[in-house]
């Protein structure tokens, strides 16, 4: 992911955390961000706003109270249409502490805020990061703790007994161990062993809670990050797969075809 391009959402702001009204940045016109990624948190917020968004080659169309939230690594990009008002944020794990929490939130990019309640914490905090008042570093903090539990609300309703908050649980700490191990580790039974379950049970996990196993989800995850390389870099389809840990490349190619119906060149052809 070394080459990917990085984009800041903002200038000159202080290194962990940022936040701007977009209609003050926007001054009334339209807004383009070709595709990139980040190693932050990022949120959009909308009040009202148009265009088109896509995150992870998933795209979605922009309407009024929709709100994204993207993780660190993930790709995207973003036609936003002029008049579109709300808040753009951006945090890194070192300034909101509540790994649990980013992680549930961060299993869903899309969320409607009909009600305007993520709206009116952001207004909240924006106020605080304008106004810069004694301690207003730890207002926003906890504010971004309340602005989490609001999304979390947004999805539906948590499971309350014990097996279904265990698989949630499980399933939350395999999609951490994928985000970090999947150039050097592919197999289930290495992610099985490193949360200390049987495979048996891991899979258990997984289609309880996706309606697939482990292995469908890791094919997912290396599938994923071959097309953020395909598409955001110029590197030869040899150098990314040596990039995800395949050192031979004809395997590599076989595989991404199986995955997609393609080989790696036509897919970047079709949609550079």
């Amino acid at each position: 992911m070394k080459n990917i391009p990085v984009r800041n959402i903002r200038r000159g702001h202080p290194g962990d955390f940022g936040i701007q009204d977009i209609a003050e940045m926007t001054a009334g016109k339209g807004m383009v961000q070709a595709l990139h990624r980040h190693d932050f948190f990022y949120v959009l917020a909308l009040e009202k706003g148009a265009g088109k968004h896509e995150v992870d080659f998933v795209p979605y169309v922009i309407g009024n109270h929709a709100v994204y939230f993207l993780r660190p690594g993930q790709v995207h990009q973003l036609r936003l249409n002029a008049g579109s008002t709300g808040f753009m944020m951006q945090f890194t794990t070192g300034f909101c502490h509540h790994t649990q929490l980013l992680r549930r939130v961060g299993a869903c990019n899309a969320y409607v805020d009909r009600e305007g309640n993520v709206l009116r914490v952001l207004k909240d905090i924006f106020r605080e990061y304008q106004q810069q008042q004694a301690q207003y570093r730890e207002v926003i903090q906890s504010s971004l703790h309340i602005f989490l539990i609001t999304l979390l609300r947004l999805q539906q309703q948590p499971a309350t007994d014990n097996a279904n908050t265990y698989t949630q649980e499980r399933l939350e700490a395999l999609l951490s161990l994928l985000e970090t191990h999947i150039h050097t580790q592919k197999r289930a039974s290495q992610y099985a062993a490193m949360l200390h379950l049987s495979l048996y049970q891991l899979n258990a996990v997984t289609r309880a809670a996706l309606g697939k196993t482990v292995s469908a989800l890791i094919n997912e995850h290396i599938i994923l990050e071959a097309k953020r390389l395909l598409l955001a870099t110029t590197a030869q389809v040899s150098r990314i797969a040596e990039q995800l840990g395949y050192e031979d490349v004809s395997y590599f190619i076989r595989f991404f075809k199986k995955q997609t119906g393609y080989t790696p060149e036509a897919f970047r052809s079709n949609n550079g």
